[in-house]
């Protein structure tokens, strides 16, 4: 892991950008620039991303009533109910996606969809999350629910092998934190981990009232069995629920983790940043920060792109990587939250391929599969940051 962190760094260390703060000529890059570029998905939800057409068959078929009956308005309704700006109220759209994922059939069929559409946008390699204990009302168990997704996972990797465009996909089993399952959960990840694409496990939900603690048994399983796991933190609540996330319960990554710049301050005069002791441990054990900037927007964690922390935390050296979080639900795309991140704070090319090596490097994935992919993605990236550079745009080296 450690070795494809310098290998990202050593990439933009030669383009003369790293360390380089947001310049006044800012990337001229749109969502089709970065849909052309390979990128890696480490946190999108599989609940999150339906297409709104497969939800429109499906309750059809399961008789179930949505809030909008044509695909544009769906969409459209999503979205806006998304745009809380709290956490709790964001999350009670996924009573809709879920009530369409209880049959085998529709897992398998959004599985299948989720690797096509993550292709169509230039991913090469992501990781499915999703909880399984939320998908048992038509009578499957943890176990088949489970099957049923990687079956559809295979199925999509399959087709965009015979189109030319190999694709990596992993499920990430997910336990929901205001439950009390994570044991079982967790045990029900390692039963798949060899047999059915389960590469880690992870906690979501509401973050206030439920601290990662709750679930430190199911983490310390996971540990004892050598296994993987991130760790929703840091989107809401208190920083020491971010604490506990890493000091306590190991986090290997970190879901968001945006609220790292609570312990972050900055001299109104100088103009100088000063780490505390946890911000300063995660920047400087580079643990992973899975950020997801327009579903943070609809959550309240910040106003605006230009306003959001992402560009603080890339400007002081944290491992940040992009990801949708929920396509459906923020109507995005994993182009469009690079082509916002680039134009907001201006970062060049080659500054975008550092954050999208570091996604790849962070993978639940076999080091030499991992490395491979990494070594893939680093051409394309670098050939559109000399054309960039060729154009005449030079990125301002920051003061530090």
């Amino acid at each position: 892991m450690n070795s494809i962190i310098r290998l990202c760094r050593q990439l933009a260390l030669a383009s003369e950008v790293l360390g380089s703060r947001p310049s006044t000529m800012a990337l001229m890059a749109d969502e089709e620039f970065f849909r052309n570029l390979p990128k890696v998905a480490l946190h999108d939800h599989l609940d999150g991303g339906l297409r709104p057409q497969t939800m429109i068959e499906i309750a059809d078929e399961i008789g179930y009533r949505l809030p909008a009956t044509s695909e544009n308005e769906l969409a459209d309704w999503f979205y806006t109910a998304a745009n809380s700006g709290s956490l709790a109220e964001y999350l009670t759209t996924f009573d809709h996606t879920t009530a369409c994922m209880q049959r085998a059939e529709d897992l398998r069929r959004v599985a299948r969809e989720w690797v096509a559409d993550q292709v169509a946008d230039g991913v090469v390699a992501a990781e499915a999350r999703w909880a399984p204990e939320q998908h048992l009302r038509a009578g499957l168990s943890l176990d088949e629910a489970v099957e049923a997704v990687a079956e559809g996972l295979r199925e999509g990797m399959a087709e965009a092998a015979s189109a030319g465009k190999p694709f990596i996909a992993g499920q990430l089993v997910t336990a929901m934190r205001h439950a009390d399952r994570g044991v079982e959960i967790a045990e029900l990840a390692l039963r798949h981990r060899d047999n059915d694409l389960v590469v880690g496990f992870d906690i979501a939900g509401g973050e206030q009232g439920n601290p990662p603690t709750k679930h430190l048994a199911a983490f310390q399983l996971l540990r004892e069995n050598d296994f993987f796991y991130t760790i929703h933190a840091g989107e809401e609540g208190p920083l020491s629920s971010l604490h506990e996330a890493v000091q306590v319960c190991g986090a290997m990554r970190i879901g968001h983790g945006v609220n790292t710049v609570k312990d972050i301050t900055r001299d109104p005069e100088s103009g100088r940043y000063s780490l505390g002791r946890h911000a300063r441990f995660i920047r400087d054990q580079q643990i992973p920060l899975e950020v997801c900037p327009s579903s943070n927007l609809q959550t309240g964690v910040a106003s605006s792109i230009s306003e959001h922390p992402v560009g603080t935390l890339i400007w002081l050296g944290f491992n940040v990587n992009l990801s949708c979080d929920n396509r459906l639900i923020s109507a995005t795309t994993l182009s469009r939250e690079y082509a916002l991140v680039s134009e907001a704070f201006g970062l060049s090319t080659m500054q975008m391929a550092q954050i999208a090596l570091a996604g790849a490097s962070a993978l639940f994935l076999d080091h030499a599969e991992r490395t491979k992919l990494v070594q893939q993605m680093t051409l394309p990236w670098f050939r559109s940051s000399v054309n960039e550079r060729g154009a005449g745009v030079q990125p301002d080296l920051w003061e530090r």
